[in-house]
């Protein structure tokens, strides 16, 4: 059997990089952009393979809180006002990413699907961090809600609308939900929980969604790439989400603030000096 090692390696370093910034507020897709540019894995296969690897973070985070999962199935099950009120907020959330994300998709991946816009969403996210903890530690009111329980309609529309900002690659599907959580009265580790679930449905959908649409291409890819990519985000994601809670009982957001700044930044001055010719 023939194995094409290098595109073994490009599978293994995408799935990395998918797994460690999934759920971190660094941007998955502005990652996997700039890395899949540097590597030269573009076009329709690279599109795919990014699919499938986020599915592979997916099961992560579903494996690591698989005892709430539980809970929250036989909770509705039993008819548990306070399972069936977190489904909903959940539903909720989800509803207006699932909106402007069928409007604004093919516009998006058309015109902001580049390491450049991508470097100008991971300052501006950057920035927008360090404004939310200094205005949290500067605040002088203490996070209204504390638990998931305490959730509330109006509370999940909010993160969910922040959480169309991730529409923009760069963004952060986890930045702006956690940071829009926090801003809007979350404690930061019940924003962080509310984004890991809230990731579950979304990333779900969007995963048999595109690989739907790209399901006449599926029969081309190499598989044996595609599931080591998958294997390498399931395991490096579920190494993060475990780190990532322990993180933030006693650490603020702010040294992402600082990652996303310096490595955005990196990336325009190499794209204006001409050090690397970034894919357009």
């Amino acid at each position: 059997m023939n194995i094409d090692w290098i595109l073994a390696f490009k599978a293994l370093l995408l799935g990395i990089v998918e797994g460690l910034t999934e759920f971190l507020p660094v941007s998955s897709t502005g990652h996997l952009i700039v890395v899949g540019s540097l590597l030269n894995f573009t076009g329709a296969q690279a599109k795919a393979f990014d699919v499938v690897i986020q599915f592979g973070a997916i099961l992560a985070v579903c494996w690591e809180f698989r005892r709430k999962i539980g809970e929250l199935a036989s909770g509705i099950v039993s008819r548990r006002p306070n399972a069936r009120r977190f489904i909903l907020n959940i539903i909720v959330a989800c509803i207006p990413a699932v909106i402007f994300g069928l409007m604004f998709d093919k516009q998006i991946k058309a015109f902001l699907f580049t390491p450049v816009s991508v470097a100008l969403a991971l300052v501006i996210g950057g920035i927008v961090i360090l404004w939310a903890e200094w205005r949290q530690s500067h605040g002088d009111k203490r996070p209204r809600v504390r638990a998931l329980d305490e959730l509330t309609i109006t509370d999940a529309l909010k993160v969910g609308l922040a959480q169309c900002l991730a529409l923009i690659p760069g963004t952060s599907r986890s930045g702006s939900t956690i940071i829009g959580g926090m801003l809007f009265g979350l404690e930061r580790r019940i924003a962080t929980e509310f984004s890991f679930f809230l990731a579950i449905p979304l990333l779900f959908g969007a995963t048999v969604y595109e690989l739907y649409k790209m399901r006449a291409m599926l029969e081309t890819i190499d598989i044996g790439a595609f599931i080591l990519g998958l294997i390498a985000a399931f395991a490096s994601a579920f190494i993060c989400v475990r780190w990532l809670l322990r993180y933030i009982t006693t650490h603020d957001f702010k040294v992402f603030a600082w990652y996303r700044i310096g490595f955005g930044l990196l990336i325009l001055i190499t794209a204006y000096t001409g050090v690397i010719k970034w894919a357009a």
